[in-house]
């Protein structure tokens, strides 16, 4: 495929996405009241510690483009299948019939890992709050700006999903014939040292439970990612022996008759 039919391949790719975190951004309009109640709630959650903390709106607009960005957050999240499913078909065009299972495999995993990897931000978001907010005196109240907090934790969620999914891209371009699986393992320590500075940037580096709470759930799947790969090489180099032992079997009666076969 040239460079153009791939810029007109991505181009496609990317109009499908479009559409669909539109008809997304309709839905999350009106889901956005409840998850910005969801989402400020570990500044809130600073009140009962006994600190004054305040999600502010500096200018007339601001609500309401908190409010746009909430509903886009959703829209992402509701679009995920044909996002995810668009990055798959963009990287293997050309599908075969046992390739579209595997990008059928490829969604019931990459989904529910991507959301789980939304939930996992979620559930470390109050940690870095509450850390953020010790390096202020006590005295002094916590005052941030509305559109500032979510960018914050909407970078920090989706991103987080984004890095439970990439173990599963591992498998699938194994089981495309791209990467091997000892490979994949041989490459264990450079995983280990990314994972963890991805973990770190996605956290306060102080914050170093956070840090291990997301860099786990990775690694985890990294190293089961790397098992699936080489038990799927190990049944195809079987297959291929196999393969070529009865070719070879077929092969010798028409050469011992002097026959070119």
């Amino acid at each position: 495929m040239s460079l153009g039919a791939h810029l007109v391949e991505l181009r496609n790719r990317l109009i499908i996405s479009g559409i669909a975190i539109a008809i997304g951004l309709v839905a999350g309009w009106f889901l956005s009241e409840w998850v910005w109640n969801m989402l400020r709630q570990p500044i809130l959650d600073l009140e009962i510690d006994g600190r004054t903390a305040l999600i502010q709106y500096t200018d007339v607009s601001s609500g309401f483009d908190t409010r746009v960005q909430i509903s886009l957050f959703i829209a992402v999240l509701l679009a995920s299948p044909v996002w995810l499913y668009q990055i798959w078909a963009f990287i293997v065009p050309g599908l075969k019939r046992k390739e579209k299972w595997y990008a059928v495999g490829f969604l019931g995993t990459a989904v529910p890992l991507f959301l789980a990897g939304v939930y996992a931000g979620w559930s470390v978001l109050p940690n870095i709050v509450r850390l953020m907010s010790t390096f202020q005196p006590e005295e002094d109240a916590f005052q941030i700006e509305a559109r500032t907090y979510l960018d914050f934790t909407v970078k920090l969620l989706l991103a987080i999903g984004v890095g439970f999914v990439m173990p599963v891209f591992l498998v699938l371009l194994n089981f495309i014939g791209v990467l091997r699986g000892r490979s994949i393992l041989a490459s264990w320590r450079v995983a280990i040292l990314c994972i963890v500075l991805f973990a770190a940037i996605t956290t306060p580096a102080a914050d170093l439970m956070s840090m291990f709470l997301l860099a786990a759930p990775i690694v985890v799947l990294y190293f089961l990612a790397a098992g699936i790969t080489i038990l799927h090489d190990r049944r195809v180099d079987k297959r291929e022996a196999a393969a070529l032992a009865e070719y070879l079997g077929d092969d010798q009666p028409s050469a011992a008759s002097g026959e070119v076969p």
